[in-house]
């Protein structure tokens, strides 16, 4: 399905997904149209769907995509043409009518130079991360929604060498990795297809020779396969995660780790992060600046004896 296709569905914002400077388009429920630019979040009122209009059009992609989206399957995540990730709700789980919010990756093009040019993190931290990820190190990068989370990973994937092969596993497709050798691959849990969980993705390509395993965004049970593909050698992994800080990160990869195995212990899988993870990454994001605050290395001096390192 091409992006002109999309657009007639889209009209009342056309103008909006063609900006180069807006990354986030919210279309609410009260049918006001809101949107995040240069970091600043403004509302549109002269923009506006006709009623029913958004509705109809979303359930007209969705079904071109070969996804649901009814009452029965009321939340929709996709990705445009363009690369943007368009998520969506429908009534009954909002009233009175669809929510929809398209993030934009106007930063796709950036490089690490220019992640230190924004102050998103310094030049000393640019040397440390980028040889970080060509020794192979396993990172993960903790942040909340909109901190920058996969620009950072997508940019530090530079650094991976060329031959290199690198398995990427996403629920949607967001991340842009500039590499020759690259399986994308996302999974599919809201279409009229049988069900492939995040875990289901993570099994099979693990059967497909990855030298790199990138993970978009570590959220549920999958957080157990990757911690043992991490234990059984796969190094050189690049993870994201939802987190307040760099220590919470920790905490809750083990959580998610335990969360379908009813004889593993939170502290022994806390223990199993600290041995496989070997940088930890925390972007805040305030005012609409995004900057790195923590690089925490995880020190194994001893196998009872693990402690965490501020960089």
């Amino acid at each position: 399905m091409s992006f002109e296709v999309i657009i007639p569905f889209l009209r009342p914002i056309q103008t909006l997904l063609e900006s180069q400077t807006i990354s986030e388009i919210m279309v609410n429920p009260d049918a006001s149209v809101w949107v995040e630019e240069n970091g600043k979040i403004q509302f549109l009122p002269e923009i506006r769907f006709d009623e029913g209009a958004l509705q109809t059009g979303l359930e007209v992609i969705a079904n071109h995509f070969g996804k649901k989206l009814d009452a029965d399957s009321p939340i929709l995540n996709l990705r445009l043409p363009d690369g943007s990730r368009m998520a969506a709700m429908i009534p009954p789980v909002v009233n009175p009518r669809p929510l929809m919010t398209i993030r934009r990756f106007t930063a796709r093009g950036y490089t690490l130079a220019d992640l230190i040019r924004v102050g998103m993190l310094t030049a000393e931290q640019a040397v440390m991360l980028t040889e970080a990820v060509r020794e192979g190190q396993n990172i993960l990068i903790a942040g909340s929604t909109g901190s920058g989370k996969s620009t950072l990973l997508g940019v530090l994937a530079d650094a991976i060498p060329e031959h290199e092969r690198i398995l990427l596993i996403e629920d949607t497709a967001e991340l842009h990795i500039r590499k020759p050798h690259i399986v994308s691959t996302e999974s599919q849990v809201d279409t009229h297809r049988n069900k492939v969980t995040f875990d289901d993705l993570l099994k099979a390509v693990l059967r497909h020779r990855p030298d790199r395993i990138i993970v978009g965004e570590v959220r549920g049970p999958e957080a157990r396969t990757l911690l043992d593909a991490m234990n059984t050698g796969h190094r050189g992994t690049l993870a994201t995660i939802h987190a307040s800080s760099a220590d919470e990160s920790i905490r809750r990869l083990a959580s998610l780790a335990i969360r379908n195995s009813a004889n593993l212990q939170l502290n022994v899988a806390e223990e199993d992060v600290l041995r496989c993870i070997d940088l930890v990454i925390y972007i805040s994001r305030h005012k609409g600046r995004r900057q790195v605050r923590d690089v925490l290395r995880l020190q194994r001096p001893a196998p009872h004896s693990l402690q965490l390192a501020a960089l």
